[in-house]
């Protein structure tokens, strides 16, 4: 497989076998786990319409496509996934570039369950 056709979230998979279903192919994820990964892609690829319809509507903010392309995704650890009925956490890591600056930061995502959709609500509070 090449490598440009991998898919950034890590799985080791190719694009459209994995998040591309998601982001390309109208399929919905069905666990926060595969949400979460599938909207690192869309960061990584710039597919600003699927962040947005994968964002809860109260806390989803303005995003321009100058904002999404300024930074490049490099890496992606999920480091931990909790679900429950209505509400789950999925903990990772991740690396990015930024002009010439690389930087990291780890993250406890909190999605919900809107319509029998898991989405993105925030980062979870310490």
């Amino acid at each position: 497989m090449n490598e440009k056709d991998l898919c950034p979230c890590g799985k080791q998979a190719n694009y459209l076998d994995c998040c591309g279903r998601y982001i390309e192919g109208g399929v919905y994820p069905q666990d926060p786990e595969h949400l979460m990964r599938s909207r690192y892609t869309a960061f990584a690829k710039h597919k600003r319409n699927y962040l947005i319809k994968t964002w809860h509507p109260k806390t989803c903010p303005p995003m321009s496509m100058e904002e999404l392309q300024a930074v490049t995704w490099l890496n992606l650890n999920v480091l931990a996934a909790k679900s429950g009925l209505k509400k789950a956490t999925v903990e990772f890591e991740v690396s990015y570039q930024e002009g010439d600056e690389t930087k990291s930061f780890t993250e406890c995502s909190v999605f919900k369950k809107v319509k029998n959709r898991w989405v993105y609500f925030g980062e979870e509070a310490n």
